[in-house]
């Protein structure tokens, strides 16, 4: 039996597409002692990945050529040299885009199937989630009738954000790219307004709704829509800074306007934020994520894309905006279930 792993065949300029990724095949690997071997089910496609698929200095190495390419992973145990799992455990962790591959026990964590869809330890009850709850409840501290607004608001870290927002008693603003994703947020999510920014009257369509400005501005976007959005600031206003997935794919240096004197005229702060920061508060914020699940208060999403083959479009996706909140690759199935 053969193993097929997907590589990075090269440095993408602008979009990622078929000339950025390389699938091999390889041997069947065997596990050591105090090591399991994983079959991948389910990968994660996220926009950091894009960053490291750069040269240059960054929070994180830049993924090598000719070298496999890792990312977030709900695995099953298909054999075990440890004694601390066995054949048909579920483990996720930060693994490679590979069908299998052997891992040390230490760098993986094993999953309760039974308290959600194994799939959300990649979304809402993984690094998504942690960094929705970390960047709003930190930095963001939304108070009640405040008004939060989300950029990126249909994906897998600002459903979240938003939700959050509403829990804590603020008005949530959500911005997007479609109706159909704007509808969803407010009849769904039940943001109190969201805003597609393709539309023509974004401008005034975002003044109506922040016609009390903006307290909390979670940034997951930049470019000319956080342009806008700065003009909105109150005074002591925060700014969590999580992500600027418009410029990613940027062939020359994004520039904008100063908003240095934004920031001092309403006294506000931005910061930005990994949600590595927060990794050992991790278990406080998917116990409370997972008990506004149990009670009704959170709701997620996920676009599943099937077949390993497909990942690389999965991931050209996420810049096309094709996808309502998480997105993920299915791999497989579980062979026990």
């Amino acid at each position: 039996m053969q193993n097929e792993e997907i590589q990075l065949a090269s440095r993408p300029v602008g979009l990622p597409d078929e000339k950025t990724f390389r699938f091999i095949t390889t041997e069947m690997p065997t596990p050591s002692e105090d090591e399991i071997l994983v079959k991948t089910l389910y990968l994660s496609v996220d926009p950091y990945m894009r960053g490291r698929m750069r040269e240059g200095k960054s929070y994180i190495a830049p993924f090598a050529i000719d070298q496999v390419i890792s990312g977030g992973v709900v695995g099953e145990v298909v054999e075990s040299k440890s004694p601390n799992f066995q054949k048909g455990d579920i483990v996720t962790g930060m693994l490679n885009w590979a069908r299998f591959q052997t891992v040390k026990e230490t760098s993986v964590q094993k999953v309760n199937p039974s308290l959600a869809p194994i799939s959300t330890n990649l979304g809402v009850l993984g690094m998504p989630g942690a960094t929705a709850y970390f960047g709003l409840m930190d930095i963001g501290q939304p108070k009640e009738g405040e008004t939060v607004v989300v950029s990126g608001a249909a994906g897998a870290v600002g459903m979240i954000v938003g939700q959050i927002a509403k829990i804590q008693g603020a008005r949530v603003v959500g911005i997007a790219g479609s109706q159909e994703k704007n509808d969803y947020l407010v009849n769904e999510l039940n943001f109190d307004a969201a805003i597609n920014y393709k539309d023509p009257d974004f401008k005034t369509k975002l003044a109506e709704a922040c016609s009390n400005g903006v307290d909390v501005y979670f940034e997951n976007v930049g470019g000319d829509i956080s342009d806008e959005v700065f003009k909105h600031l109150n005074v002591n206003a925060r700014i969590p800074v999580c992500g600027a997935i418009s410029s990613y794919n940027n062939k020359e240096i994004d520039l904008g306007p100063r908003i240095q004197t934004l920031l001092i005229q309403n006294r506000a702060l931005m910061k930005g934020f990994l949600v590595s920061d927060y990794s050992n508060r991790f278990p406080e914020g998917i116990k409370q994520l997972a008990g506004w699940i149990m009670e009704g208060k959170l709701k997620y999403e996920e676009t599943i894309i099937e077949g390993f083959e497909k990942t690389p479009e999965a991931f050209e996706g996420l810049f096309k905006g094709t996808n309502l909140g998480k997105l993920l690759v299915k791999v497989a199935d579980p062979s026990l279930s």
